[in-house]
């Protein structure tokens, strides 16, 4: 009984120590981490908490993704990591349990040319660390935080997977449009060419008209090779995130696509539960809390209790036949007497690595917060360019069919018709590109918020 006071005593003066705390999760977050307040709406329907086929409806995307969370490498990679620290984890929840040897011997002996004598024991050994002083519950803690981690970067790399599938899909789809758009273009311009060359032969354009004509109509027709080129690229690009040789893409139209309008990222805390580079980091420092632990936990003795048991022939100078059962057993204690400098300058490096963890996780935190900033101010400026987009090409389309129409009367010149037809040109593409932009800021956004963890 004096002996289990005295234990509980010391396990109580080691709690207080720190010895056997545990992590305590962050539950607080810097103020005004979004940055502007309106640009985040605080509501528990996090954006964040749709799974990537609910954000990502079109079907030829869906099965890209999906194609590519099982066959891409890096994802594999993930995998593998968090079977290791899943099999470290076990290692140490088995430390609490005795360790257990089989360990027989045989031994033959003459003396003098005298009749040889054969001795051999059979024993089992069995050594048990008693874990008083927390070092293997710390380092069992420890383990789980490191396993832990390596499911958030499993995470983290399918997050960031299914958002660089999203976005060379997307790219792809844009790419398209402007291929369509510059293909469209090319047509027309080409008829516009041979109209050039004829008013020409009537005398109603000079020279230098038809020239510019020609110059512009070779100019568009290199855009349109400069835009198959980056579909093929594109293409390959989303072949490599699926680990596959270069192929056709199946895919859909840019106008036919659907994706979340009204967003709401949620509150701060909320908002970074999801993210697997905070959890990470989070666990990060929890991985050097217990470090720190484990160095003041060597400052205290080990305690281990051993023993064996089986059979034997030979009891001390006598051989006997059959053997008889031999048992032991053994309490030894060991202290620290001279490496008390040694203790002290590590536990000084645990708790400047833990200081140095802390400082990455709120670091990490900060950057959280402009990734999801800019991302929303991304989406919103894009929808609000969106519809000075749709006016200044449908003036644009105004513009040039006038110019056209006016120069067939000879109230204009070709060099106005020109102007007209290449700034619609522009206007186009980059109406195009605008859509990309704004589908691009949903899916930076979803990535930000740490979504794809259904």
């Amino acid at each position: 009984m004096r002996k289990i006071i005295i234990l509980s005593a010391a396990t109580l003066v080691l709690s207080s120590c720190g010895i056997y705390n545990k992590y305590k999760p962050v539950s607080e977050v810097p103020e005004g981490l979004y940055g502007s307040e309106s640009v985040a709406a605080a509501d528990t329907a996090n954006f964040g908490n749709l799974s990537w086929q609910e954000v990502f409806t079109d079907p030829s995307l869906q099965n890209l993704i999906d194609s590519a969370l099982v066959r891409n490498t890096d994802m594999q990679t993930a995998h593998l990591r968090v079977k290791e620290a899943e099999a470290t984890l076990l290692t140490s929840k088995l430390s609490y349990l005795p360790s257990l040897f089989l360990a027989p011997e045989g031994a033959a002996s003459s003396f003098d040319r005298g009749k040889a004598t054969q001795t051999y024991s059979l024993p089992v050994t069995a050594s048990w660390e008693l874990d008083i002083f927390g070092k293997v519950t710390t380092a069992k803690r420890r383990a789980k935080a490191a396993y832990e981690q390596s499911k958030e970067y499993e995470q983290a790399v399918k997050t960031q997977l299914v958002a660089s599938v999203a976005n060379t899909y997307y790219t792809l789809l844009m790419l398209d449009s402007q291929y369509e758009i510059a293909v469209a273009t090319e047509a027309a311009w080409k008829e516009s060419v041979n109209a050039t060359r004829a008013m020409k032969k009537a005398g109603m354009v000079n020279e230098a008209g038809l020239a510019q004509t020609e110059a512009t109509y070779y100019n568009i027709c290199t855009t349109v090779l400069d835009l198959k080129e980056q579909i093929n690229q594109a293409e390959n690009s989303l072949a490599l995130l699926l680990a596959e040789t270069p192929h056709e893409i199946q895919r859909g139209k840019l106008g036919n696509q659907q994706l979340p309008e009204n967003f709401s990222v949620g509150v701060p805390l909320q908002m970074l539960s999801n993210r697997p580079d905070v959890r990470s980091a989070e666990f990060s420092l929890a991985q050097a809390f217990y470090t720190t632990n484990a160095a003041r936990a060597a400052f205290y003795p080990s305690i281990t209790l051993s023993g064996s048991a089986g059979w034997t022939n030979s009891a001390g100078s006598m051989i006997v036949n059959p053997g008889k059962f031999l048992a032991s057993a053994v309490a030894s204690l060991t202290q620290p007497l001279f490496n008390k400098g040694a203790n002290i300058a590590q536990l000084k490096i645990a708790k400047a690595q833990q200081e140095e963890a802390r400082l990455s996780f709120e670091q990490t935190l900060l950057n959280a917060g402009v990734e999801v900033n800019e991302a929303l101010v991304q989406y919103q400026t894009a929808r609000e360019k969106a519809d000075y987009y749709d006016k200044q090409v449908a003036s644009l389309q105004t513009a040039a069919k006038s110019t056209s129409l006016l120069m067939k009367h000879g109230n204009t010149t070709y060099l106005e018709v020109l102007t007209a037809q290449q700034t619609l040109l522009n206007a186009q593409l980059s109406q195009v590109a605008n859509r990309f932009t704004e589908i691009q800021g949903v899916i930076t956004l979803y990535q930000a918020l740490g979504g794809g963890r259904m």
